[in-house]
């Protein structure tokens, strides 16, 4: 593997480290609004949204090894 490849293989772990990071922390939100009770607020269901397109993607990077 040249140092290109290790260059651009370290982005991509870093990448999936970053998408990891904010699934946890839009999950922590997510809990955080459903025990006050605000599950039906613009804001739950734009994390809700987020949430799933993070988990596509983490999904992706895992199957690909990452």
């Amino acid at each position: 593997m040249g140092e290109g490849d290790a260059g651009r293989l370290a982005a991509y772990d870093a990448f999936a480290a970053e998408v990891r990071d904010e699934l946890a922390s839009t999950r922590a939100r997510m809990e955080e609004l459903s025990a006050v009770g605000k599950v039906k607020t613009a804001t739950y269901r734009q994390l809700f949204a987020a949430r799933i397109t993070l988990k596509e993607i983490d999904s992706r990077l895992r199957s690909h090894g990452l």
